[in-house]
């Protein structure tokens, strides 16, 4: 059978409809960014990135003509704003283009896992193999500036152990035990996402021009802040090393780059995607306190994602993906 005759299926036109909506978002902040970088090798690495994007958008877009598709409008030129004053250190864009890179990763992974047809696996083959490229220069490059922050390292045992008490999972009564290297996966990796969207929080703050949107992002970095200090404060506990915040990597500047919707999008594209981060901690959790504090920041971004949708629905921001056939209503114009 010939594969690339076969039609899209939902799922592959629904993952198509969030690479090129969140791609796009993400490309126009990157944009941005390329303009004001002054490192040499930060700024080719940003290149790249951009490159990268512009290739597979296009891509993106004949996929949805050739199958009848409108091409979703996603961002553009008219929410970029070149010319303002700086806005983010160096540093910080190097740490911003490689926790999206992340994103991608395990977006494209995703996106291919539920492709059938062969151009499309082909299209999402290459998207990982050069998300995977820019995962390797932007972790070469934080390591060669002293910008990269590991994880916590362990002393190795002598040989396996096994778990001998029910008190395992009990760590929250103060009779259990300390972190496992498992669990520290997922609590490094959201303590690392969330310091970088409270930083955003507090740059976009400085930059929308709405007070409704001024406000929800201003909550947005208290909610943040609180979810950092959740799970700080348990790896404290434990006598272990948090990242460090990346707040003074932004500056004063008051000078927007950027339009208040892609500033809503792009927390409420950070917030839902850490559901997903979230949810694999609360999984991959066996102490009490971290099932506790994985629950209650889940209910928080929930909070949080209903008032951004309120907020996009009501200025007209939020781009519909494409729905199944409503029959009841088809039926009705017979």
């Amino acid at each position: 059978m010939d594969t690339e005759k076969l039609k899209l299926t939902s799922s592959e036109i629904g993952s198509l409809w969030g690479e090129y909506v969140n791609g796009t978002a993400i490309d126009i902040v990157n944009r941005y960014m390329y303009s004001i970088i002054e490192d040499e090798a930060i700024k080719a690495a940003f290149y790249d990135a951009l490159q990268t994007f512009e290739k597979q958008k296009k891509q993106i877009e004949t996929f949805f003509e050739k199958e009848g598709f409108p091409v979703p409008i996603g961002f553009t030129e008219s929410d970029l704003y070149l010319g303002k004053q700086r806005l983010f250190s160096d540093a910080f864009c190097l740490n911003y283009l490689h926790v999206m890179t992340l994103h991608g990763l395990l977006g494209h992974i995703t996106s291919f896992g539920i492709s059938v047809r062969k151009d499309l696996r082909e299209f999402y083959d290459s998207c990982d193999n050069e998300a995977k490229k820019m995962y390797h220069q932007t972790i070469e490059l934080l390591l060669e500036k002293g910008l990269f922050q590991r994880d916590p390292l362990f002393y190795a045992y002598d040989q396996p152990q096994f778990v001998t008490s029910k008190d395992f999972k009990d760590g929250y009564f103060g009779k259990g035990r300390t972190l496992s290297a498992t669990e520290i996966i997922s609590i490094s990796f959201n303590l690392k996402k969330s310091i970088l969207a409270k930083t955003l929080s507090i740059a976009f703050s400085q930059l929308a021009e709405s007070k409704e949107v001024r406000k929800f992002l201003t909550d947005s970095e208290k909610t943040a802040d609180g979810q950092i200090k959740a799970l700080a404060k348990i790896m404290q506990g434990d006598n272990l090393p948090v990242p460090k915040s990346l707040e003074t990597e932004v500056s004063m500047s008051t000078d927007s780059p950027f339009s208040d919707k892609l500033l809503m999008y792009h927390m409420g594209f950070l917030f839902q995607a850490a559901q997903n981060y979230h949810g694999a901690g609360l999984a991959s959790s066996m102490r009490t306190d971290l099932v506790t504090t994985y629950e209650s920041i889940i209910l928080q971004n929930l909070m949080v994602t209903k008032n951004w949708f309120d907020i996009m629905v009501k200025n007209r921001w939020l781009e519909q993906p494409p729905l199944a056939p409503n029959r009841a209503e088809i039926a009705k114009q017979k």
